[in-house]
């Protein structure tokens, strides 16, 4: 069981170092053959500290997880900035759907494609088991609520027809990236080129059920 006693926040750096060091050491060694002490060692700080800042091992392992988790959200946020921002200049659903080709194949190449993915994947696959139950993971629903935001002010406009946002997030979300996963095993754009026309086409699909009027 994870331990129940109050942790500290500390140092900003020595937690950085911390979680570096057992991201490194889970990915190389495993979660079971990484103990405490050799995070301790690899971080420069004393075993304590890591027990002070994260309780025991698992949850330093979910707070690794946490982490990357996090970053990938960031670069999700990043791209949905850079490609569905300017609902004003959309005066038609066929200007829609480049944009949201757009978006797609950034998400499937500098997010899907990111080291940052891989080792999440890595993690969790290889890690299954050891994360706490109930754990709490970045990529969870953030994305899907940041994407539904952007559909709603698209309904707005008169360029989709959503009356659930977020149902229509989801629903893009398995069109557009669950179908090459599903497929190929990966909808990473960046390595395989049978998923832009994937993509292209769950956009299309999206539209077809959509689009406003």
């Amino acid at each position: 069981m994870p331990s129940t006693k109050t942790l500290r926040e500390g140092s900003t750096p020595k937690r950085a170092a911390i979680l570096a060091a057992a991201r490194e050491l889970f990915l190389a060694n495993g979660f079971d053959r990484s103990s405490v002490d050799a995070v301790a060692a690899r971080a420069g700080v004393s075993k304590r500290t890591v027990y002070d800042y994260f309780g025991d091992k698992r949850t330093l392992l979910q707070a690794v997880v946490d982490t990357v988790g996090e970053s990938l959200v960031a670069t999700i946020r990043r791209i949905l900035d850079d490609t569905l921002t300017d609902v004003a200049d959309l005066t038609e659903t066929a200007d829609l759907e480049d944009v949201l080709v757009a978006f797609s194949m950034r998400i499937a190449t500098d997010m899907l494609g990111s080291a940052e993915y891989a080792t999440l994947q890595r993690l969790v696959r290889t890690q299954a088991g050891s994360v706490p139950e109930g754990g709490e993971n970045a990529l969870a629903d953030t994305p899907d609520e940041a994407l539904a935001e952007r559909f709603a002010a698209f309904a707005e406009a008169g360029l989709l027809d959503v009356p659930d946002a977020r149902l229509a997030a989801d629903q893009f979300i398995a069109l557009t990236f669950n179908v090459p996963l599903n497929r190929y095993g990966s909808a990473n754009a960046a390595e395989d080129s049978r998923v832009r026309p994937l993509v292209v086409e769950g956009v299309r699909t999206f539209l077809r059920a959509y689009r406003a009027g």
